[in-house]
């Protein structure tokens, strides 16, 4: 099964681009592995938040498939140690499905479609991020519970 981080947006900072091509290239070297970059919508400046969640939420999902096992990174999803995090996504990967649709949301979050499109919820911390930082976090993050699952030494407990 391959992986997919869906994103909304560019990464504009330079070290968090750098770290997360790093990371890319370890994670590519240990599964199949894509990033999918949606543009962000132009104009937004008059947009109500609402309207922009919405429109967003509508780019987010024409790159999804009905054969997608999609996890959606939010606040309140299921908050899990680095372990069990392994643990899950060892039993994802199992799953008879085409792609691992991972999706970080924009600056202000998913609709409601996205919302009820995830098949799961995951939330990296209590702590708020912006929503780059959370690419490379979750990036760390995925690599980390790959070598565990490979039995590739990275991890200390």
């Amino acid at each position: 099964m391959k992986i997919v981080l869906l994103q909304m947006g560019k990464t504009t900072e330079k070290y968090i681009s750098s770290g997360i091509a790093d990371y890319s290239e370890r994670i590519g070297k240990l599964t199949g592995f894509e990033i999918i970059t949606v543009s962000e919508l132009k104009n937004t400046k008059n947009m109500p938040v609402s309207e922009q969640v919405l429109r967003e939420g509508k780019l987010l999902l024409q790159n999804i498939g009905r054969d997608d096992f999609v996890i959606l990174l939010h606040r309140n999803g299921k908050r899990l140690g680095t372990i069990e995090f392994a643990s899950e996504l060892e039993k994802f990967l199992m799953l008879q499905k085409k792609r691992l649709v991972f999706i970080i949301g924009g600056a202000w979050g998913v609709s409601d479609d996205v919302h009820s499109r995830a098949d799961y919820k995951l939330s990296l911390s209590d702590m708020t991020f912006s929503h780059q930082m959370v690419r490379l976090l979750f990036m760390e993050q995925l690599y980390r519970v790959l070598t565990i699952i490979k039995g590739i030494p990275y991890h200390h407990s």
